[in-house]
């Protein structure tokens, strides 16, 4: 090699060293998605549409690696151990903070790099057919009229007991806890007379809401919703309260900031595109896109509540 060509490899070698690696080409592998939670549930489902619609957006495939267990704490226990160079994200919603609070995992959502909120599923107040309340605001009277006395079908430590607890806090209520594994038990509890109100959603509740069996006394989203039309915010009701099961996506604490700045982007394009959009309503959701600096401020804003509800979940 004469001494041109040296000088020339030098210097290119020079500039390669000196541009942040990732800066132009992330990514250029699949990225892996660590879905903390089994196949075919709704986490799994509302998933499984970002990761086989954002490929035109992103670039890479993103495949699925589905680690349940304990809340899906074992997930993101793998995802936080992962290498912090983009190539994997993960899911979080609200249980990671719950888990966090009552002591079912030491990790925290500090301990990943929030990088977009994609979907929430607005979560309603719903009461069994009687004859003491029809509205929210007779429930509210009947409430507080008779503490302790109303039951309240929930997910005992689980979001849920999250979203009961932040309306019993908001208008001065208490419940008598009934716990359930699921949404659909609580439901059928409540059609069955064996509970006055249960935290359910749409996919779980409207039908029956349609037939007459139940009532929506509130939703915890921040506008109405166009299924339930009928139906007020807590906003409305005069709280400012947001009772979603929000799924959104992190990265490892620490990976680069182009890795995270590329996946935000490429999140927020197939945030609105129609046809992830659809689907996603298919999947009893909606998608509610914020970004890195919008999403962090809703967690630590969600952590405060719960933090200030600690000695409710934790009975």
């Amino acid at each position: 090699m004469n001494i041109r060509n040296s000088i020339a490899a030098l210097f290119a070698a020079a500039t390669i060293a000196a541009t942040p690696a990732g800066a132009e080409t992330y990514p250029d592998r699949a990225v892996e998605f660590i879905v903390p939670w089994s196949p075919g549930g709704g986490s799994d489902t509302l998933m499984r549409l970002v990761a086989n619609n954002i490929a035109p957006f992103l670039g890479v495939e993103t495949p699925i690696i589905n680690m349940p267990g304990v809340g899906g704490t074992v997930g993101l226990r793998e995802a936080s151990r992962r290498a912090a160079d983009g190539y994997t994200i993960s899911l979080v919603h609200e249980g990671l903070l719950v888990a966090s609070e009552t002591g079912i995992t030491d990790l925290t959502w500090d301990d990943f790099d929030p990088v977009a909120l994609m979907t929430a599923s607005p979560q309603y107040l719903v009461a069994s057919i009687n004859k003491n309340y029809s509205t929210f605001e007779e429930f509210v009277t009947y409430a507080q009229a008779n503490p302790g006395t109303i039951t309240m079908g929930v997910t005992l430590g689980g979001v849920p007991h999250l979203h009961a607890a932040m309306i019993e806090q908001a208008f001065g209520l208490e419940f008598k806890y009934v716990g359930y594994e699921g949404t659909g038990e609580r439901i059928r509890a409540l059609i069955g007379n064996n509970l006055d109100v249960a935290i359910g959603d749409i996919s779980s509740s409207k039908q029956f809401a349609d037939n007459g069996d139940l009532t929506f006394l509130a939703v915890g989203s921040s506008e109405r919703m166009a299924a339930t039309p009928d139906v007020p915010t807590f906003k409305e009701l005069g709280k400012d309260l947001e009772l979603n099961v929000t799924r959104g996506i992190v990265m490892p604490k620490g990976s680069p900031q182009e890795a995270r700045d590329s996946m935000e982007a490429a999140l927020e394009a197939l945030s609105k595109d129609q046809t992830y959009i659809e689907q996603t309503k298919g999947a009893g959701a909606d998608v509610l896109f914020r970004g890195q600096d919008a999403y962090s401020a809703y967690l630590g804003s969600l952590d405060a509540t719960v933090k200030s509800l600690s000695s409710v979940l934790a009975q």
